[in-house]
């Protein structure tokens, strides 16, 4: 069983690694730092001055933050911020697609920033946008300090401590995908609705272009027939009498070409018995002839089908200088343009014809999938209304064994217009002080006493759902005695789910680490620079004595630093 129980522990701590490595070079005080932190709670303390922060706002470059070249520990290099986090619990796949990324359940997210200021993202070696960095690690690290007051203060935010708090997954997934069928209805409604706006305006004109073009009855190639006919036409009378000058030219008159051509077939023929090199001479005149002739009888058909029609000219101008018009208001130049647009004419008059069914057939499927929405969005509301007590109730006990004992907490709450969270506005307000009324989070002075709230709700959420990295950055300020046990006991507790990375003062919160960092400055080249080594057995006791008794600590301090590490361990 101890074996078991051995091994269950080992998992559960691999399973639910986040930050498996941070390496930093060339940052600020720091110019290489490398740590692979516990998957549970781990400790960095420190004297004031020594580089904890500094760590801090190299975490921060991975999570987006802007940078310049001021922060170069050497100003010729490049800085380098990498992180290497485990992330198969945290369903990240999509997000990786969607931003053509290669996935990897150990991923590293890289920064870089040129000594000329020149700033680069990599996430798995493929080079990303700040954006990206930014919205994925968000997901993967949350540092959390005094100031932290903004994200607390939202509305999307405060909903989500509620779900979280309330097991609500199934409940938010089956709205949510209620809400994104009626947003795509409703997308596609107003757009058919702005079409039909335009179909309407333009129907009555489109109607009058699409008659004019469909009575016109064109076909493809009929004006360039039109055009030839036209010009045949208008030169009729020229075209007859060069018609008739040629025929009679190649066999009416005495000197007719016909009639010369056969005198010298004649000739070569009577010739070609005794000459027979000239009989190939005697067959290519007759071959001219038979085409002579056959040119002849062509030409004399020509110009008895070549008259004067002036009703059939009238026609044929008036053919073309109607297609002429319609090309010239359409701004084309072709037929076969002109029917194209008869074609899409057409396609429009048949798309008003049935635009009413189309819309009352939309408007019922969006009606349909409001209601269905809206029936998913009261029973997220219901779920999130009946934990508001014990959610207060949870906290405001937390808040008492943290040391502030006339702690009250207020949720404001209505009804709202469907929205991407809901149907629900709330207003978390908090006061720490007896007769003062409790405030909305986002109006509520940052300090001590609201580090512990924010603390408290990290602790309440973090049995029911999967959080980043937690970096808690000095949130004990103000604290002290036994209350410190208690957040350490808390932290602990978290911890058991979830990476916890604590910056404190207090040798009890730095008792309860299952992994203890030291950071500290060292002066002994010509530049300051921090370092950070992980504390082992006595060199922890000795480091948490000093947190209690000073930097020359007593045997009491020795053995009190050994009960703590006891006690809470």
């Amino acid at each position: 069983h101890e074996l078991v129980a051995l091994f269950l522990r080992a998992f559960l701590v691999i399973a639910l690694v986040m930050l498996k490595r941070l390496y930093i070079q060339n940052y600020a005080l720091i110019r290489h730092l490398e740590i692979s932190p516990s998957g549970r709670l781990n400790i960095i303390t420190g004297e004031t001055g020594s580089g904890k922060s500094i760590m801090i706002g190299a975490v921060g470059l991975l999570l987006g933050n802007r940078a310049d070249t001021k922060i170069l520990y050497d100003s010729s290099e490049k800085c380098i911020i990498e992180g290497t986090f485990f992330i198969r619990n945290y369903k990240l796949k999509d997000f990786f697609s969607s931003n053509n990324v290669d996935y990897s359940d150990e991923t590293i997210i890289r920064r870089e920033i040129a000594p000329g200021g020149k700033s680069r993202a990599f996430v798995n070696d493929t080079p990303v946008t700040l954006d990206i960095m930014r919205e994925l690690g968000s997901g993967l690290m949350e540092i959390h300090s005094q100031n932290d007051t903004l994200r607390l203060g939202s509305n999307d935010f405060q909903l989500y401590l509620i779900d979280a708090f309330a097991r609500n997954d199934e409940a938010v997934s089956v709205y949510a995908s209620s809400y994104r069928k009626y947003q795509a209805s409703l997308k596609e409604l107003n757009e058919l609705r702005q079409e039909a706006e335009q179909i309407r305006r333009d129907a009555d004109y489109n109607n009058f272009l699409y008659d004019e073009l469909s009575k016109a009855s064109l076909d493809p190639g009929e004006q360039q027939s039109l055009e030839e006919e036209l010009s045949t036409l208008e030169h009729a009378g020229e075209i007859k009498s060069r018609l008739l000058e040629s025929t009679d030219a190649l066999h009416n008159r005495e000197q007719s070409v016909i009639g010369s051509l056969m005198a010298v077939h004649k000739s070569l023929e009577q010739i070609s018995s005794f000459a027979h090199h000239l009989a190939e001479l005697r067959d290519r005149i007759n071959n001219s002839l038979v085409e002579l002739k056959d040119a002849a009888r062509e030409i004399e058909m020509q110009a008895e089908h070549v008259e004067a029609d002036p009703d059939r000219l009238a026609l044929v101008t008036e053919r073309l200088n109607l297609i002429y018009r319609l090309q010239q208001k359409h701004h084309v130049k072709t037929v076969e343009e002109l029917i194209g647009i008869c074609d899409g004419l057409e396609q429009k008059v048949r798309q008003n014809l049935n635009l009413d069914e189309r819309l009352s057939g939309l408007e019922g499927e969006t009606g349909k999938l409001f209601n269905e929405a809206l029936a998913a969005g009261k029973e997220l509301s219901s779920k999130r209304v009946a934990c508001f007590r014990d959610f207060i109730s949870n906290l405001e006990t937390m808040l008492r064994d943290l040391g502030i004992p006339d702690a009250r907490l207020m949720i404001d709450h209505h009804e709202s217009a469907l929205g991407l969270n809901g149907i629900d506005e709330i207003v978390l307000r908090f006061s720490a002080n007896k007769g003062i009324s409790p405030k909305p989070f986002k109006e509520v002075a940052s300090g001590g006493e609201f580090s512990r709230l924010m603390f408290c709700i990290k602790y309440l959420i973090a049995r029911s759902t999967a959080l980043p990295t937690l970096v808690l950055d000095e949130i004990d300020t103000g604290i002290s005695g036994e209350i410190a046990m208690k957040m350490a006991r808390m932290m602990k507790a978290m911890s058991a789910h979830h990476q916890v990375i604590a910056i404190t003062h207090l040798p009890q919160i730095a008792s309860a680490g299952m992994e203890h960092y030291y950071v500290y400055k060292d002066n002994t080249d010509k530049k300051s620079v921090s370092r950070i080594t992980k504390l082992q057995e006595e060199d922890r006791i000795l480091e948490i004595a000093k947190m209690l008794g000073g930097d020359s600590p007593s045997d009491t301090a020795l053995n009190n630093a050994r009960e703590l590490l006891v006690k809470n361990n």
